[in-house]
């Protein structure tokens, strides 16, 4: 049988040879000390391409998120964000169990929140009954969104709104590169008007490991104690650092050929019975609603091709490194044996 071709995230990236050669070279140092060269290499790039002042590697995108919460909001106060954004639907309630944080959901048209709505959210008050407003999170790309692209301006009146509060933004970007191919906007100028933002290299990069958070330097001076308290403190970090830093200089780019593939795979079946788009696909993210998710999975996973259900109607596939141009036929054709009637 062929081999599988996985659309369940593009999180299933495997690291290419070019990426283990660079992982194997690595020049690495102790970074809890601050001495592992790749590691600082890594992180000057990414702030560079954040048109931040530094950035901090981590673990994993779900730390950087609640490692910008947790200095970001105080105890008992209260972060604003999407009723699917990534801390709020599939971070294990970190912001509530380790930083006592409260999360007001709000929803947004395809993972885009009204600048409108969160101003009326917003609680800047001395009554000691209320939970004050610490801090507005987004996400770009939203993922429950469709990989849905924040615009500038939406951003930039968030930005205003905090700005009127005396409360800071986070972006949660950890397909910010996909935005940023997609758009043909610079990373940074979507980064420019949040506080602190979070990008992963193990999703449409295609690393092994890790993601980074980016801000003021004083931010990631606090961020890198908390980085310690949360157990993400990490030795010769070179290692995978090396596979970071090989994936933001080679395979950024390379995200259009993702968003290419999810787009060609809807147009060849878009306005077919049994299946329908509740959402755009501006990138590498495609929901589509079937009558039988069940039924539909198991149709598609006979003939190797592999998603993730995400309801009672709902599938999602993700494209990402591992899926290659000669794949999209034999996904298109997996998908319309899954559309047939019983």
């Amino acid at each position: 049988m062929d081999t599988p071709i996985d659309l369940r995230s593009d999180t299933v990236t495997r690291p290419t040879p070019a990426m283990r050669e660079a992982m194997a070279k690595a020049e690495v140092g102790d970074d809890v000390m601050n001495e592992d060269p790749t590691v600082h290499a890594l992180q000057a790039k990414t702030a560079a391409m954040l048109g931040k002042e530094a950035a901090l590697f981590v673990p994993s995108g779900t730390m950087a998120n609640l490692i910008a919460i947790l200095a970001q909001c105080p105890p008992g106060e209260t972060t604003i964000l999407g009723q699917d954004a990534h801390p709020y639907r599939f971070e294990a309630g970190g912001g509530a169990f380790v930083g006592g944080v409260m999360m007001r959901p709000l929803t947004g048209i395809n993972g885009i929140l009204d600048p409108d709505d969160i101003a009326h959210c917003v609680v800047r008050t001395e009554d000691t009954h209320a939970s004050e407003t610490g801090l507005i999170a987004i996400e770009n790309t939203t993922n429950f969104g469709g990989g849905n692209i924040y615009p500038l301006d939406t951003i930039k009146r968030i930005r205003a709104v905090a700005d009127s509060n005396g409360i800071r933004v986070h972006c949660d970007g950890a397909r910010l590169f996909n935005a940023a191919v997609a758009s043909g906007i610079p990373a940074a100028d979507f980064a420019r008007d949040v506080d602190t933002v979070s990008v992963c290299f193990s999703k449409g990069l295609g690393a092994p490991v890790g993601s980074a958070v980016a801000g003021s330097k004083a931010f990631i001076d606090r961020a890198r104690k908390l980085r310690k308290m949360l157990g993400g403190g990490m030795r010769q970090a070179g290692v995978i650092a090396a596979a970071a830093l090989y994936a933001l200089e080679h395979h950024v780019e390379r995200l259009r050929d993702d968003h290419r593939r999810a787009a060609a795979v809807r147009s060849a079946i878009e306005g077919m019975p049994g299946i329908s788009f509740p959402m755009p696909t501006p990138t590498n993210i495609v929901f589509a609603d079937v009558p039988d998710v069940m039924k539909f999975i198991g149709e598609v996973g006979s003939r190797g091709v592999l998603i993730l259900p995400v309801g009672s109607k709902r599938i999602r596939a993700v494209f990402h490194l591992d899926v290659h141009d000669n794949d999209v036929d034999r996904i298109i054709e997996a998908f319309k044996a899954g559309m047939k009637p019983a």
